[in-house]
Protein backbone atom coordinates (compact mmCIF):
# COMPACT_ATOMS: atom_id res chain seq x y z
CA UNK A 1 0.00 0.00 0.00
CA UNK A 2 0.97 3.68 -0.04
CA UNK A 3 3.81 5.34 1.86
CA UNK A 4 5.79 8.62 2.10
CA UNK A 5 3.68 11.58 0.95
CA UNK A 6 1.11 9.58 -0.96
CA UNK A 7 -1.95 11.74 -1.18
CA UNK A 8 -2.97 15.36 -1.07
CA UNK A 9 -6.66 16.20 -0.84
CA UNK A 10 -7.30 19.64 -2.28
CA UNK A 11 -10.39 21.33 -0.89
CA UNK A 12 -11.77 24.24 -2.89
CA UNK A 13 -14.25 25.34 -0.22
CA UNK A 14 -14.47 25.69 3.54
CA UNK A 15 -17.92 24.11 3.71
CA UNK A 16 -19.28 20.79 2.50
CA UNK A 17 -16.27 20.05 0.27
CA UNK A 18 -13.91 20.50 3.21
CA UNK A 19 -16.11 18.01 5.09
CA UNK A 20 -15.86 15.70 2.07
CA UNK A 21 -12.08 16.13 2.06
CA UNK A 22 -11.98 15.10 5.73
CA UNK A 23 -13.98 11.96 4.90
CA UNK A 24 -11.45 11.10 2.20
CA UNK A 25 -8.63 11.69 4.67
CA UNK A 26 -10.23 9.53 7.39
CA UNK A 27 -10.68 6.64 4.96
CA UNK A 28 -7.19 7.15 3.49
CA UNK A 29 -5.71 6.92 6.99
CA UNK A 30 -7.52 3.60 7.50
CA UNK A 31 -5.95 2.39 4.25
CA UNK A 32 -2.48 3.50 5.42
CA UNK A 33 -2.10 6.44 3.05
CA UNK A 34 0.09 9.27 4.29
CA UNK A 35 -2.30 12.09 3.40
CA UNK A 36 -2.99 15.72 4.09
CA UNK A 37 -5.67 18.23 3.23
CA UNK A 38 -4.75 21.36 1.33
CA UNK A 39 -7.55 23.82 2.13
CA UNK A 40 -7.31 26.51 -0.53
CA UNK A 41 -9.48 28.86 1.53
CA UNK A 42 -6.67 29.27 4.08
CA UNK A 43 -4.32 30.92 1.58
CA UNK A 44 -4.27 34.63 0.83
CA UNK A 45 -3.50 34.50 -2.88
CA UNK A 46 -4.48 37.45 -5.08
CA UNK A 47 -6.59 37.01 -8.16
CA UNK A 48 -4.20 36.28 -11.02
CA UNK A 49 -4.04 39.16 -13.49
CA UNK A 50 -1.60 38.78 -16.41
CA UNK A 51 -1.29 42.55 -16.73
CA UNK A 52 -0.01 42.82 -13.16
CA UNK A 53 1.55 39.45 -12.34
CA UNK A 54 4.64 38.15 -14.02
CA UNK A 55 6.95 35.18 -13.38
CA UNK A 56 9.12 37.39 -11.19
CA UNK A 57 6.46 38.02 -8.54
CA UNK A 58 4.86 34.67 -7.75
CA UNK A 59 3.27 34.65 -4.26
CA UNK A 60 5.16 32.57 -1.69
CA UNK A 61 1.98 30.57 -1.06
CA UNK A 62 1.90 29.44 -4.70
CA UNK A 63 5.54 28.36 -4.58
CA UNK A 64 4.85 26.37 -1.39
CA UNK A 65 1.73 24.75 -2.85
CA UNK A 66 3.58 23.86 -6.05
CA UNK A 67 6.44 22.23 -4.10
CA UNK A 68 3.91 20.26 -2.05
CA UNK A 69 2.07 19.10 -5.18
CA UNK A 70 5.32 18.05 -6.90
CA UNK A 71 6.24 16.00 -3.80
CA UNK A 72 2.90 14.15 -3.65
CA UNK A 73 2.16 10.99 -5.61
CA UNK A 74 -1.61 11.28 -5.97
CA UNK A 75 -4.20 14.03 -5.65
CA UNK A 76 -7.89 14.23 -4.94
CA UNK A 77 -9.72 17.46 -5.71
CA UNK A 78 -12.94 18.17 -3.78
CA UNK A 79 -14.70 21.21 -5.17
CA UNK A 80 -18.19 22.67 -5.34
CA UNK A 81 -19.86 23.60 -8.58
CA UNK A 82 -19.88 27.37 -9.19
CA UNK A 83 -22.25 28.65 -11.87
CA UNK A 84 -22.06 25.33 -13.68
CA UNK A 85 -18.27 25.09 -13.64
CA UNK A 86 -15.04 25.18 -11.61
CA UNK A 87 -14.97 27.39 -8.49
CA UNK A 88 -12.93 30.60 -8.81
CA UNK A 89 -10.50 29.65 -6.02
CA UNK A 90 -9.46 26.50 -7.91
CA UNK A 91 -9.28 28.24 -11.30
CA UNK A 92 -7.12 30.92 -9.70
CA UNK A 93 -4.75 28.31 -8.25
CA UNK A 94 -4.36 26.62 -11.63
CA UNK A 95 -3.76 29.99 -13.31
CA UNK A 96 -1.05 30.87 -10.77
CA UNK A 97 0.57 27.44 -11.09
CA UNK A 98 0.64 27.85 -14.86
CA UNK A 99 2.89 30.92 -14.62
CA UNK A 100 4.96 29.82 -11.64
CA UNK A 101 7.85 28.39 -13.64
CA UNK A 102 8.94 26.51 -16.70
CA UNK A 103 8.01 23.15 -15.11
CA UNK A 104 4.24 23.79 -14.96
CA UNK A 105 3.41 21.09 -17.48
CA UNK A 106 5.48 18.55 -15.50
CA UNK A 107 3.33 19.26 -12.45
CA UNK A 108 0.17 18.00 -14.16
CA UNK A 109 1.57 15.76 -16.89
CA UNK A 110 0.84 12.12 -16.01
CA UNK A 111 -0.40 13.06 -12.51
CA UNK A 112 -2.99 10.64 -11.03
CA UNK A 113 -5.98 12.70 -9.84
CA UNK A 114 -9.42 11.79 -8.54
CA UNK A 115 -12.24 14.33 -8.53
CA UNK A 116 -15.19 14.70 -6.17
CA UNK A 117 -17.89 17.19 -5.31
CA UNK A 118 -20.54 18.04 -2.81
CA UNK A 119 -22.70 20.54 -4.64
CA UNK A 120 -25.88 22.39 -3.83
CA UNK A 121 -26.97 21.68 -7.39
CA UNK A 122 -26.31 18.69 -9.59
CA UNK A 123 -22.49 18.95 -9.61
CA UNK A 124 -22.07 17.14 -12.91
CA UNK A 125 -21.03 20.30 -14.78
CA UNK A 126 -18.17 20.83 -12.32
CA UNK A 127 -16.94 17.26 -12.67
CA UNK A 128 -17.14 17.45 -16.45
CA UNK A 129 -15.40 20.86 -16.64
CA UNK A 130 -12.70 19.83 -14.17
CA UNK A 131 -12.07 16.54 -15.98
CA UNK A 132 -11.73 18.37 -19.32
CA UNK A 133 -9.26 20.88 -17.87
CA UNK A 134 -7.14 18.30 -16.03
CA UNK A 135 -6.97 15.99 -19.05
CA UNK A 136 -6.00 18.98 -21.20
CA UNK A 137 -3.11 19.59 -18.78
CA UNK A 138 -2.01 15.96 -19.23
CA UNK A 139 -3.27 14.47 -15.98
CA UNK A 140 -4.55 10.92 -15.53
CA UNK A 141 -8.01 11.55 -14.14
CA UNK A 142 -9.52 8.51 -12.45
CA UNK A 143 -12.61 7.27 -14.29
CA UNK A 144 -14.59 6.87 -11.08
CA UNK A 145 -15.69 10.15 -9.50
CA UNK A 146 -17.80 11.11 -6.50
CA UNK A 147 -20.87 13.27 -6.95
CA UNK A 148 -22.80 14.10 -3.80
CA UNK A 149 -25.36 16.69 -2.76
CA UNK A 150 -28.03 17.33 -0.16
CA UNK A 151 -30.27 14.83 -1.96
CA UNK A 152 -27.44 12.35 -2.64
CA UNK A 153 -25.36 11.78 0.53
CA UNK A 154 -21.69 10.85 0.41
CA UNK A 155 -21.19 7.09 0.04
CA UNK A 156 -18.19 5.92 2.07
CA UNK A 157 -17.92 2.81 -0.13
CA UNK A 158 -17.40 5.10 -3.14
CA UNK A 159 -14.66 6.95 -1.25
CA UNK A 160 -12.96 3.66 -0.42
CA UNK A 161 -13.25 2.45 -4.03
CA UNK A 162 -11.78 5.72 -5.36
CA UNK A 163 -8.88 5.45 -2.93
CA UNK A 164 -8.25 1.80 -3.85
CA UNK A 165 -8.25 2.61 -7.56
CA UNK A 166 -6.06 5.68 -7.06
CA UNK A 167 -3.58 3.61 -5.04
CA UNK A 168 -3.01 1.42 -8.11
CA UNK A 169 -2.08 4.36 -10.33
CA UNK A 170 1.44 5.63 -10.85
CA UNK A 171 2.54 8.98 -12.19
CA UNK A 172 3.44 8.55 -15.84
CA UNK A 173 6.97 9.42 -16.84
CA UNK A 174 6.65 11.66 -19.88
Amino acid sequence: MPNSKDLIIISASCGKNLELSKKFQEKSNELKFNSEILDLTTFDVPLFNPRIHKKENIPVEIIEIKEKLFATEKWIICAPEYNGSIPPILSNLIAWLSVSGDDFRNLFNGQPIAIATFSGGVGLELLTSLRIQLVHLGSQVLGRQLLSSFSKPVDIKTIEDILQRLSQMKKLKV
